[in-house]
């Protein structure tokens, strides 16, 4: 018997374009998964975390992501986070593929963020503000612009350079896009702000977001993190990726009382409405799920034949 496909980088990137990912993802969140809680082990010799992700769909699939996050990691010219991917067919537990993780993860965090963007961004949005300059901040602009009319990308980073290689990048694949540091300023001409950093501090104040915006928060995946501070959270209609998100997120859980409109699931099976007027502020603030990883894993798996 042949062992599991083995899945590089290039190949996982190359089978996941984002209208197929973005599709994926909705018919996983109107179908529903098994998902236990994930397993996190704060390594803090190292200032490292271990999570274990772990989901399943009856005897159709079941899969488990293992990852690595060492933030200090940038100063050594290294990934942050370093994760990969077993998926395993439903009715036998046989291992079918191995997939890199990382690969599967940015795509699958930003297209999470425009599969929420679709129901929360004006139609008309089509200025981009990305503040972070990393991986996952880089497949930003070609998630959301499979689901709305981007014509124009700003970067913002902590470091210059970084905002200027991600510019440069993003225009070498056809995006009008050029790195600021004018935070303020940028977030208020922005239509939606999508944030992808590790911040412990918030970079994004509620005071700066015009009327209409849509504020996406990925980075900030534990309690002690956030990149909003609470008039950004209290001005918003703010929605979720899973109940995760309520303990997990420090853009939230620093936030004191938040009324929380509804979760990707609810806005994806038509339980609770998106954006209503082109006025309000939105936000979506996600830590990420293993039901993603699994629909993931599922476009990238391609039987032998």
């Amino acid at each position: 018997m042949n062992g599991p496909e083995i899945v590089d980088q290039a190949t996982t990137a190359a089978r996941l374009p984002f209208p197929a990912l973005i599709a994926a993802l909705r018919a996983a969140f109107v179908a529903g998964a098994e998902v236990p809680l994930r397993h996190r082990h704060m390594l803090a010799a190292a200032n490292g975390t271990l999570l274990l992700m772990p989901a399943w769909a009856g005897a159709s699939a079941l899969g488990v992501k293992i990852v690595t996050v060492w933030p200090e990691n940038g100063r050594l010219g290294l990934n942050a986070v370093s994760s990969t991917y077993l998926l395993c067919e439903g009715a036998t537990g046989r291992h079918l593929a191995i997939i890199d993780g990382n690969e599967l993860t940015a795509r699958r965090t930003a297209a999470a963020s425009a599969l929420a963007g679709d129901y929360l961004a004006r139609p008309d949005a089509s200025h981009l503000l990305v503040v972070g300059a990393g991986h996952v901040a880089s497949m930003l602009a070609p998630a959301w612009a499979a689901v709305r009319p981007i014509r124009q990308v700003t970067v913002w980073n902590r470091s210059a350079a970084g905002a200027e290689r991600l510019a440069a990048a993003l225009r070498d694949q056809g995006f009008a896009a050029q790195a600021t540091v004018d935070l303020p300023a940028a977030v208020a001409a922005a239509d939606i702000v999508s944030c992808a950093t590790l911040a412990t501090e918030p970079v994004i104040a509620g005071a700066w977001l015009a009327p209409g915006t849509h504020l996406d928060l990925i980075g900030a995946y534990r309690p002690d993190m956030r990149e909003a501070d609470t008039a950004a959270v209290q001005r918003a209609r703010v929605f979720i990726d899973t109940d995760a998100a309520l303990a997990e997120a420090g853009d939230l859980t620093q936030a004191g009382t938040v009324a929380v409109q509804g979760s990707l699931f609810d806005l994806c099976r038509g339980v609770r409405p998106g954006r209503q007027s082109t006025g309000e502020i939105t936000l979506f603030k996600s830590v990420g799920s293993a039901i993603e990883d699994l629909a993931a894993a599922g476009v990238v798996y391609q039987p032998p034949r």
